[in-house]
């Protein structure tokens, strides 16, 4: 089993930067990819951001340029670090863990609210 256990949300203005992280704990060894996924009232949850545990990156068109996930693997903690946020950036940010093995991934964490006013 694995545990993901986000913090760093809040409220912040338009053009405001804000860091998001991860904390992994528990089986970890069994963690390939982590990335982060957010949700937004009404709309369905998206990738935002994912990075293999070799530090290959992938990232939504809407934040490329703004958002930068990072890994610590001797943390055991990943990042979001976001830049000029936008009011459209306003959702529940999750922290998500894939095993190895799997194709999607399968732990995951409580969320944390980032809100973005205009």
């Amino acid at each position: 089993q694995v545990q993901l256990v986000e913090s760093g949300g809040g409220l912040v203005q338009a053009g405001g930067s804000l860091r998001l992280s991860c904390a992994a704990s528990g089986s970890i060894f069994s963690i390939n990819d982590m990335g982060w996924y957010r949700q937004a009232p009404g709309k369905q949850r998206e990738l935002v951001a994912g990075i293999t545990s070799g530090g290959s990156t992938n990232y939504a068109e809407s934040v490329k340029g703004r958002f930068t996930i990072s890994r610590d693997n001797a943390k055991n903690t990943v990042y979001l670090q976001m830049n000029n946020l936008k009011p459209e950036d306003t959702a529940v940010y999750y922290c998500a863990a894939k095993e190895y093995y799997y194709l999607d991934y399968n732990y995951w964490g409580q969320g944390t609210q980032v809100t973005v006013s205009s």
